[in-house]
């Protein structure tokens, strides 16, 4: 048997096809097995919002731990920038990659604006 983290690279394609609810449904059971999963193209601030709900009552004493995500931060030029935001043109956030799991087995070591370094445990940390 082999043993490990297991990570599941989830596409744009795939998301754009699913509802917000599917999506949360499909990164929250996965990470609820103990999963970390990336995704090519994040989730909006409203379905990012709707994931840590989601995941506020999946967690129970001595089970599931809740959720560690991180995304690339935006920079000005995917917000519009300084025009944008004088002119009112500014564009809807777009997600960037992002990656998701377990609270307890993942961690973030660095996050810079074009890179996430994340370390994954085998143990479940609870």
């Amino acid at each position: 048997m082999i043993q490990g983290v297991q990570i599941e690279l989830i596409s744009a394609d795939r998301l754009k096809n699913l509802t917000g609810m599917e999506k949360i449904r499909t990164i929250l059971d996965s990470v609820m097995l103990g999963n970390v999963v990336v995704l090519e193209r994040g989730l909006s601030p409203d379905e990012q919002s709707l994931l840590v709900e989601y995941t506020m009552m999946e967690i129970r004493p001595g089970g599931f731990s809740g959720i560690e995500m991180e995304t690339y931060p935006g920079s000005e030029a995917e917000s519009g920038g300084i025009f944008a935001k004088i002119f009112g043109g500014r564009k809807k956030p777009q997600g960037r990659m992002t990656v998701i799991g377990p609270a307890g087995q993942l961690k973030m070591l660095k996050i810079e604006r074009d890179r996430l370094v994340a370390w994954a445990s085998l143990s479940s940390g609870r």
